[in-house]
Parts: structure tokens; C-alpha cells; sequence
């Protein structure tokens, strides 16, 4: 969805009108200004309340936007994206995210992995994904 669909998002679902109840709930104790953190959306999932996807579809099916991407990617205001290509990737992180691409993209679920698996911040594997020329899709929230 681009910037000229923004209010539009539950069209990407169509024929899906229900978000449980208890969804709704915990999107809403998290939702400021009509939008919601990357942070809180997983939040909300780790809370048990919903898979990512899940979450997702229920933020688009109620027109949130999703902010401040925890690869640093997208949602900081003017800016867009604060993350910066890495200096140098160990060839061992290189070969690590080679191995997470599907069609020649690395999954945020993927880049998440690599990151628990590897200790390392969320955003060092997206600025070595900048680094080596790799896009992070799909969102598993569903962005853009």
C-alpha cells in the first residue's frame, strides 16, 4: 500500500469486517493518534493475544498506521527510515542472511531471527541488509 492508500488499509482484506474483541482491546491501550509502534504491535502479540499476522490484518481492517519499524525502516516521520547501510558485515552474517532470502528479499521475520540467533539489535542486521543491498519484505505485520 502506498502513502495515497492511507486510510484505506482494510481494503487489502476484503470481506473482512471481525476483530475479536480482546484484539481489539489490546490494539487499543496501544494506539496513539491513530497509530501504533512496531514495539507495541508486538506487544500485544507477545501479550498472547494474536499472531503478528493477525495483528496486522486488525490494525489495517481499523485503518492504524504502523510506526517507528523496529529494523528501522519505515514510520519516523519526514525522515521515513533511520537505518544506515553497516560499514562492514562479517561474512558469516553475510552468508546468514544469503541463506533467510526468499525470492532475493529477506522476510522481517527472517531479519528477526538472525537477530535473537546472533544477539545482535534488530537494526544491525537491517543496516547490514543496507549494506549488502537487500531489501527486509514482507513486513509480518503487513506494512508497506
Amino acid at each position: 500500500m502506498t502513502r495515497a492508500d492511507k486510510g484505506k488499509f482494510f481494503q487489502k482484506h476484503p470481506g473482512k469486517t471481525i476483530i475479536a474483541g480482546i484484539l481489539q482491546q489490546g490494539i487499543a491501550e496501544k494506539v496513539k493518534d491513530n497509530k501504533i509502534s512496531c514495539a507495541a504491535a508486538e506487544a500485544v502479540a507477545l501479550a498472547g493475544k494474536a499472531s503478528f499476522a493477525e495483528i496486522g490484518e486488525a490494525l489495517d481492517l481499523l485503518n492504524i498506521s504502523i510506526v517507528e519499524c523496529q529494523l528501522g525502516l519505515f514510520g519516523y516521520g519526514s525522515q521515513k527510515k533511520i537505518v544506515y547501510a553497516a560499514v562492514e558485515v562479517a561474512s558469516s552474517l553475510q552468508k546468514e542472511i544469503k541463506n533467510g532470502l526468499v525470492n532475493g528479499r529477506l522476510p522481517c521475520a527472517a531479519a528477526w531471527e538472525i537477530a535473537r540467533k546472533w544477539n545482535l539489535p534488530r537494526m544491525k542486521v537491517s543496516a547490514a541488509c543496507e549494506k549488502m543491498q537487500i531489501k527486509i519484505k514482507p513486513c509480518q505485520l503487513g506494512a508497506f
